[in-house]
């Protein structure tokens, strides 16, 4: 079976190996971290699923931030802000699990564990990829694929041997800001007469307020402007917009991405072996949660085509719920469905989670 070069480096050690220091005589607290290029969450949780206190901070993808310490800044600001809720001190911690974008190569991992270590979150700390957190919280067992499309994304699969395949810093997928630039790329064709035109125009040149498609070249190219990813990622909802209104432009570019994702996620599943009886495919993210439903269902629709056992579930609990599991697997501490229902309906309002 060909795994990729990298699973075998994320199975979960032995347990009696990771939580040596954790004492099971009494309740332990997790923490579960969503860490993202949009913004971070930190949850506190009990070893029953009650979360005590949340935090949220900025961006902490440390290949994307302005820096690597301020990418771990944003972790200690959201783990702070969830341990001040709590009212509770690091050092109640048993487990730190970490769910973050840009946790991609083995040097990675061990960077990310040594600094969280450090920091004191978690006697045990855990670090996945972001798309394994989301996999986790949309699934009992942890086992299926899951997509996740926001600012940028993330396909990541596990089997119920523990071996993991994601795509990391693979330039495969097509995520929200990916997305965008191609909406952008299709306005500047359109006015050139080097592809169609496109209604699109008019939701691009409102984005960026101005009047022409030579006017919106200016605003991203101009000398001592970049153009971010963040900023790319909010066209894709107007590409979305627009391609619910029929432009065939834009429908075109939705459709090609859910394609593209959806062969990916393909290729995760048949990379580990997955049954289709075991194949629970869980999409989550923001640009997946556009009222449209056109992204969402083209990558669905795809898939099913191929595997139409598949089970589809578009409508799982927050990422950081994911990350909260993963530190009770860890810990050995029960995380069934209903524990994984204890933690949503104890968690903070919307207003943590919006972008």
């Amino acid at each position: 079976m060909p795994i990729s070069w990298s699973s075998e480096l994320r199975k979960p050690l032995a347990l009696s190996t990771m939580v040596s220091g954790v004492s099971h005589s009494q309740p332990s607290l997790v923490l579960g971290v969503d860490g993202g290029n949009t913004k971070t969450i930190a949850i506190v949780a009990t070893s029953e699923g009650v979360v005590l206190g949340a935090g949220r901070a900025g961006p902490s993808d440390m290949y994307n931030a302005v820096s690597e310490t301020a990418a771990l800044n944003e972790v200690r600001a959201a783990v702070t802000r969830a341990l001040d809720s709590a009212g509770v001190d690091a050092s109640h911690l048993a487990i730190g699990a970490f769910s973050m974008a840009g946790a991609d190569w083995p040097e990675d991992f061990t960077f990310l564990n040594d600094t969280f270590r450090d920091f004191g979150f978690g006697r045990v700390t855990h670090v996945v990829n972001d798309a394994i957190g989301a996999l986790r919280a949309g699934t009992p067992d942890g086992v299926g694929v899951a997509v996740v499309l926001g600012t940028g994304i993330a396909i990541g699969a596990r089997n119920a041997q523990g071996d993991i395949w994601y795509t990391g810093h693979w330039p495969v997928a097509t995520g929200g800001a990916e997305l965008g630039n191609r909406g952008l790329q299709a306005v500047y064709e359109g006015h050139l007469g080097l592809g169609p035109t496109t209604s699109l125009e008019e939701g691009v040149l409102g984005f960026f307020g101005v009047a022409t498609a030579e006017d919106a070249l200016h605003r991203c190219t101009a000398r001592g402007f970049t153009r971010s990813q963040l900023e790319q990622a909010r066209l894709a909802p107007i590409i979305l917009d627009y391609a619910a209104r029929g432009d065939e432009v834009a429908l075109s570019i939705v459709r090609e991405a859910g394609a593209r994702n959806a062969r990916v996620a393909l290729f995760a599943a048949r990379t580990l072996g997955l049954e289709p009886s075991q194949f629970r495919l869980v999409l989550a993210g923001g640009v997946l949660r556009h009222p449209s439903g056109l992204l969402r269902r083209a990558i669905r629709d795809y898939v099913k085509t191929e595997i139409p056992g598949v089970t589809v579930v578009d409508d799982a609990p927050e990422p950081v719920v994911g990350a909260v599991l993963l530190a009770m697997d860890v810990g050995e501490m029960p995380s069934s469905c209903e524990v994984r229902d204890r933690i949503v309906a104890t968690l903070p309002g919307r207003e943590l989670f919006e972008t």
